[in-house]
């Protein structure tokens, strides 16, 4: 009985507990966002095709601060990760910034129809062989991103979805650096 009462007491102390919190608004339970770790490498070399078939090279963006993004169409975190990537593209693209999205793996044809729903304007480029996640970046998570100063080095990488918050606090402060 005794034991009983307890766990009664220990129930509504919970109770109290997470009703409290329901005003705090540090913590957003359908915020998944991830916050990027601070590194400092010499970014990778990675030469792929875009969407249009044209031959790129991540050390031709040498110069300007490149996000480069690993997604997939199926997947949930990079879907709702993308009108955020959009927008902060659009607002920084004059001041030497750029979005580059590594598509793993799935056919042009989806990945075309993706970037017209979406209305994304950064260059997307393919990935059939998963050079990026595989060889370059030895990532298996997706979405993972990586961003890249105008000296050539990955300074930040982020493994999950990026919220404009994080991206606001976090790469705006890269794009300023000159």
């Amino acid at each position: 009985m005794i034991s009983g009462a307890g766990l009664i007491l220990v129930g509504i102390a919970a109770g109290f507990f997470f009703a409290s919190r329901q005003g705090d608004n540090t913590t957003h339970p359908t915020d998944f966002s991830a916050v990027p770790a601070r590194v400092l490498y010499n970014a990778p070399e990675l030469m792929l095709n875009d969407i249009k078939g044209t031959s790129n090279s991540l050390s031709s963006y040498r110069g300007q601060v490149v996000l480069v993004n690993l997604w997939a169409t199926w997947c949930p975190p990079c879907k709702a990760e993308m009108p955020v990537l959009q927008e902060y593209y659009i607002q920084h693209r004059d001041e030497g910034f750029i979005v580059i999205a590594v598509e793993d793996g799935d056919p042009t044809s989806d990945i075309i129809s993706f970037v017209n729903e979406y209305g994304l304007t950064f260059p997307v480029w393919l990935d059939p062989t998963y050079q990026a996640t595989d060889d370059v970046f030895k990532t298996k998570n997706l979405p993972s991103s990586y961003v890249i100063d105008r000296a050539g080095r990955v300074r930040l990488a982020w493994v999950g979805a990026i919220n404009s918050a994080n991206l606001d606090k976090y790469v705006t402060s890269l794009i300023k650096e000159q």
